[in-house]
């Protein structure tokens, strides 16, 4: 017997046809011209070859909201749609790793406040979506050049202890001149809290005081970052 949705003459699943279809379309038109549920179906192809993706790509997309949320997504919290599985989690995943590893390599090519933008599209690939708080520093060389990208600390759906003495000891140990701190709010807002802000203005003094500066404070939200330099507040 065939397996469900057959419906062509010669006995082949539909959803084979589909897929030539759709891979044609994304050879000759691009991947712009395809929207986000067909994006995700070329992915899970690999992952689910006898399978139709389709049902699955929506299913994801109702849940996490966008393709970026898809793929950000947390290990567990894909491995619960139904139907999921390791190979398909492992395909995101992947994408995800190599959106990171992209936009990464962008901003080490040259110094970075001369390609803050880059900046803030990598730290958004890297924490936009995640589903806990994470305290990241950039660490920069005397040419404002990225020396090391490190996660610091993670915390709970709200909370990440920062400790000024660990920041400045770690840019000491890499000969660091400046860093950036960067930490995520997985609630999706972005404006600093009273707590943030009194603890950026503690790491600047302690690294004041040796020598090192500190660039600036990222907060990552779903929908957006806040610059604690740029809104007066360092």
């Amino acid at each position: 017997m065939g397996e469900a949705g057959d419906g062509r003459g010669d006995g082949k699943p539909d959803y084979l046809g589909h897929r030539q279809r759709l891979r044609a379309r994304f050879l000759e038109a691009g991947p712009g011209a395809l929207p986000d549920y067909e994006l995700l179906e070329l992915i899970l192809f690999q992952a689910k070859p006898r399978q139709d993706t389709k049902p699955l790509a929506k299913a994801l997309l109702a849940r996490f909201g966008s393709f970026a949320g898809v793929i950000g997504a947390d290990i567990a919290q894909l491995m619960a749609v139904p139907d999921m599985g390791e190979a398909s989690v492992v395909a995101l995943k992947a994408i995800q790793a190599g959106v990171e590893r992209v936009l990464k390599d962008e901003v080490r090519a040259s110094p970075v406040l001369s390609s803050w933008d880059k900046v803030v599209d990598y730290c958004r690939a890297a924490m936009a979506q995640a589903p806990i708080e994470q305290f990241r520093l950039l660490f920069l060389d005397r040419k404002n050049v990225l020396i090391a990208d490190e996660v610091q600390q993670t915390g709970t759906i709200d909370h990440t202890p920062v400790y000024p003495r660990e920041v400045v000891k770690r840019a000491l140990e890499l000969g660091a001149s400046a860093i950036i701190m960067v930490h995520n709010h997985p609630s999706g807002d972005p404006a600093p809290s009273k707590a943030d802000i009194d603890m950026t203005r503690t790491v600047a003094s302690a690294c004041a005081t040796l020598g090192i500066d500190l660039h600036d404070h990222l907060i990552i939200g779903r929908a957006g970052h806040a610059s604690l330099r740029g809104m007066g507040l360092l």
